[in-house]
């Protein structure tokens, strides 16, 4: 286990020293949650033309599915196993980069904001069956698991 947190530390600090005030911009863009309403607009008008009035149950479906993984992340995962967010993790001060000083939360395994993403984005590409919008979808939670760690709040293996 030791083996793979190390590891889990090495790529972390990786990926966080791939810093730049552009690239700090975009990662804390795709990490924003107010970011992605547009976009959830989208998706729903998309699924509304295609699905129609069989689109209700799905948005409840959806629903329940991100409250799910929320819920799940919080009280099955960060409440039971309190590994420390790196922003947190004494043994890394001053080698994270913290973008916009914001840290979140004292733990940070597993990341709500990427079990949300992935969460959605795997139900929406089973019901919508397209391959250009699974693409779309992984992609979207991709990047949005990616930010996580570039901003300094979750390590790879979080995500």
């Amino acid at each position: 286990m030791e083996g793979l947190l190390s590891l889990d530390t090495r790529l972390f600090l990786a990926v966080n020293s791939l810093q730049s005030e552009n690239w700090d911009a975009i990662m804390s863009w795709f990490s924003g949650k107010l970011t992605w309403w547009p976009f959830y607009l989208l998706v729903l008008v998309y699924l509304g033309w295609k699905k129609g009035w069989q689109l209700l149950p799905l948005v409840l479906f959806v629903a329940m599915a991100v409250a799910m993984t929320d819920q799940t992340s919080v009280h099955l995962f960060k409440n039971v196993f309190h590994r420390l967010r790196p922003c947190h993790e004494p043994s890394l001060e001053g080698m994270v980069h913290l973008v916009n000083d914001q840290c979140g939360g004292q733990y940070g395994f597993i990341s709500s904001h990427a079990a949300n993403t992935a969460g959605v984005a795997m139900l929406v590409c089973l019901l919508v069956r397209r391959w250009w919008f699974a693409g779309v979808m992984i992609l979207w939670a991709f990047l949005v698991g990616y930010s996580r760690i570039y901003l300094g709040v979750h390590y790879p293996g979080d995500v």
